[in-house]
């Protein structure tokens, strides 16, 4: 049976002491950015059949907070980030096995409530007094696709929070906290009707490059490069593509 992790010291403390379920059975442990829950969730359950007694524990969260565990020495056996200069700090700190791979790119949408009752129609409108807007903070690698998004449309924008990971930003706006929010084009996908999307037009909508990696390390290396090497195939593609990520350059 697989777990799913979050941040926070909860989810830190379960990694550090690998108290993670059956210790008899091998865990690999997936640390993923928070773009990624849906598709790996499926992924995960595609290697767990083809892998018996293995179990696939996800710890999703922002990129930048993922990093920096792996660093502080949580046992993760494969890193999946939102952006390149995210994963770039694993590999400075000789944290990373052999060179990341891009497995997908995903771009940016507005994510507002159905109806847009703010008449939210631009990046510029992001911009208006009174607006509640939600944004990724600027370490985390939405956060700096936002930033990118704003200097594009030419305007600077102040939110009434920031948030550590992509999916607080849809959160927020799916319960009504406010009026528009920066996410990515397969988060506003996978909420359904509950959000809607207004477009960012180029070069607004700038993908973000997603990166994977065996983290140096690891406890189960072949585990982790066979799983690194789902998400590079077919398999793990097709999975991508259904949920609005972009093949790799």
């Amino acid at each position: 049976m697989r777990s799913r992790g979050a941040l926070g010291a909860a989810a830190l403390l379960l990694a550090l002491t690998g108290c993670s379920g059956d210790a008899e059975a091998p865990t690999l442990r997936v640390y993923a950015a928070a773009s990624l829950a849906a598709t790996f969730e499926e992924i995960a359950t595609l290697f767990e059949a083809d892998h018996d007694g293995v179990e696939v524990e996800l710890v999703l969260g922002g990129s930048s907070d993922l990093a920096a565990q792996i660093g502080e020495g949580a046992p993760a056996d494969v890193f999946a980030a939102a952006d390149e200069p995210t994963m770039g700090t694993l590999v400075e700190e000789d944290l990373a096995t052999g060179t990341p791979e891009v497995f997908a790119t995903n771009a940016l949408e507005i994510a507002v409530p159905p109806g847009n009752p703010a008449d939210v129609r631009s990046v510029a409108d992001l911009a208006r007094p009174g607006l509640r807007l939600v944004l990724c903070a600027p370490e985390v690698p939405c956060g700096a696709a936002a930033a990118r998004a704003a200097r594009a449309a030419g305007v600077a924008l102040e939110p009434v929070s920031e948030e550590q990971s992509v999916s607080d930003v849809l959160g927020k706006v799916r319960s009504g906290e406010a009026d528009a929010g920066l996410v990515y084009v397969t988060d506003v996908l996978a909420a359904g009707g509950a959000v809607a999307g207004v477009d960012v037009p180029a070069p607004g909508a700038a993908a973000n490059r997603y990166p994977i990696v065996p983290v140096a390390g690891s406890a189960e290396p072949d585990l982790a490069a066979a799983f690194r090497d789902l998400v590079l195939g077919p398999e793990g593609q097709r999975v991508l593509r259904a949920a609005g990520f972009a093949p790799a350059p």
